[in-house]
């Protein structure tokens, strides 16, 4: 049976990124995983004990694109100073759904 990616020859983009500044507390998680459900993308976000959020997002590139855009103002009460790429994949295997993990 075909994948999703097959079928539409949809390039795809996996990206696990560390987003700091005040990122905690500012309800960035929950927004992270609302925000990723809606574009489509899979993946997870967590809090670090450093004080950043680290989240993987997987999907079509347009959309990762558009969530990293999204990440680099985050909530209304996150002041966003980075949005950093970790690692970067494009031809990652495909994922299902979207979960906040726990801190790391």
């Amino acid at each position: 049976m075909a994948s999703e990616r097959e079928r539409t020859g949809e390039a795809r983009r996996t990206v696990r990124v560390s987003i700091s500044g005040r990122v905690q507390g500012v309800w960035f998680r929950a927004w992270t995983a609302q925000t990723a459900r809606a574009l489509g993308l899979s993946g997870w976000v967590r809090n670090r004990r450093d004080g950043t959020v680290e989240a993987l997002f997987s999907g079509p590139k347009a959309a990762v694109a558009t969530m990293l855009e999204h990440c680099r103002e985050g909530p209304p009460a996150a002041e966003v100073a980075e949005v950093a790429i970790l690692t970067e994949d494009d031809a990652a295997p495909e994922m299902a759904g979207f979960e906040i993990r726990p801190t790391a």
